[in-house]
């Protein structure tokens, strides 16, 4: 059985127990100062599916690493859904988040996340969203999604939602009166595995998230193909609290700026979304690039939003 969002409520009940879980209020949090003590607090969202084998195994090495050159120590939790780790951010219950660029943008704008680092891969600082589809669906085209049953992510999920949406607009179809079914499967893995086990005929999620199912076997590549694939979109980016001090921002961005030329370091701890291997880390980032994917969404309004939610709890 794979999570279906029932009404915006349950994700606020999801975010609240999230809160409870990762922190007290900002009347009483303050951002950590890296000592074992007081570890610096990070929080990922739960890209693929949120278990502590998943997401948060994915970002160890490249934290251990940064740990290793700073002497900082971290503490890494998942949060329980996208919107309780902008929460988590903005309650002070979190010093560091890794993010999409919707949730990011979210965090941001209510002043409580700043970009830290971004991986880089083959030079560039860059992932995609992807709509993906049973081959036994006769789904080839964007078009051809039209009367299918489909899957999303999280709402909050660039990649697994926002993007895969947008794309369907474009070709001219609405996701909510257009398809036979919507199921919200709360995340990139669980829409890759409706897909495997053909509960759903098309669905939306990253290509590192969709990599990593077939590095895993938990998905059949033979079964599945790709319709559509995004442009490039800013690398889903590590994100610090403001309220954390100028000097451990400082030694946090020097450390993700040179980790990986440290010879005490090995190669494979460098890694990123998914868990996948990537060059190097990089806090030359830029809030315009990062704005620029709200920009791509502006189709993706709140009204959209909700007629899908309202289309996901007719299945």
């Amino acid at each position: 059985m794979y999570p279906k969002l029932h009404t915006l409520l349950k994700y606020s009940v999801s975010v609240i127990t999230a809160i409870v879980m990762l922190g007290s209020s900002p009347a009483i949090a303050a951002a950590n100062d890296g000592s074992s003590d007081r570890p610096l607090r990070v929080v990922l969202i739960p890209a693929d599916g949120g278990t502590e084998d998943g997401t948060r195994k994915d970002f160890e090495p490249i934290f251990n690493a940064v740990s290793e050159a700073t002497g900082l120590h971290f503490e890494l939790q998942v949060g329980q859904s996208y919107g309780a780790v902008v929460e988590a951010m903005c309650n002070g219950s979190a010093d560091i988040a890794w993010f999409g660029p919707v949730s990011y943008l979210q965090a941001h704008e209510r002043g409580c996340a700043n970009l830290l680092a971004m991986a880089v891969s083959e030079g560039r600082s860059v992932y995609y969203s992807g709509i993906f589809a049973r081959n036994d669906s006769g789904i080839e085209s964007m078009a051809d999604i039209r009367n299918k049953r489909i899957a999303l992510g999280d709402i909050n999920s660039t990649s697994s939602f926002n993007i895969p949406v947008a794309m369907m607009l474009r070709a001219g179809i609405d996701p909510a009166s257009d398809t036979a079914s919507v199921n919200m499967a709360g995340s990139h893995a669980n829409v890759l595995s409706a897909l495997s086990q053909g509960l759903v005929d098309v669905g939306g999620a990253s290509f590192d998230s969709y990599e990593k199912a077939l590095n895993a076997g938990a998905i059949d590549g033979s079964e599945i193909t790709v319709v559509a694939k995004s442009a490039p979109l800013p690398y889903p980016p590590l994100s610090i609290q403001p309220d954390v001090s100028a000097d451990i921002k400082a030694r946090l961005q020097e450390a993700f700026n040179t980790v990986h030329t440290m010879s005490s370091i090995k190669p494979e701890q460098i890694r990123g979304y998914g868990g996948k291997r990537v060059d190097r880390y990089t806090s030359d980032v830029s809030e315009e690039t990062m704005a620029e994917v709200g920009d791509m969404l502006n189709a993706v309004n709140r009204d959209v939003k909700q007629s899908i939610l309202a289309a996901s709890n007719r299945r």
